[in-house]
């Protein structure tokens, strides 16, 4: 239950060139960096409810670890994927419905901070979130 509360991002790292790679225009990139997202996160046992919004738009996500769903991002890319529970950090891997490519997150509680970690085609990023 450590990644309960409302988390919102204070920097990035990377995140420009992971959205690159992702295949995101360069319009939807600059705003991407500047959304100022929010994400609150309860946990329940097994059972997430997390809530993402940002200057464009809001989302509820449920999902309970180990367990498939369907999940689209912000640009609209649909995935499916799972979370699951790695020691202290949530791990996610998500397949692309468009080109069965495969994108994976971390979320890591670190000094404080919630960094969200990314991996897509070699390409790595992070968004660091405070309280």
């Amino acid at each position: 239950m450590a990644f309960n509360g409302t988390w919102k991002v204070d920097r990035n790292d990377n995140y420009d060139k992971f959205m690159e790679q992702m295949g995101i225009n360069v319009v939807k990139r600059k705003l991407a960096e500047h959304d100022n997202l929010k994400v609150t996160i309860e946990q329940t046992g097994d059972k997430f409810h997390i809530k993402e919004s940002s200057a464009f738009r809001t989302k509820d996500i449920d999902f309970t670890l180990g367990v498939p769903f369907d999940y689209s991002l912000a640009d609209g890319t649909e995935v499916s994927g799972t979370w699951e529970m790695e020691g202290d950090m949530l791990k996610g891997k998500f397949t692309r419905k468009d080109n069965s490519k495969v994108l994976t997150t971390t979320r890591a509680l670190v000094g404080g901070e919630l960094v969200q970690s990314y991996n897509y085609e070699g390409v790595d990023a992070k968004r660091i979130f405070k309280k």
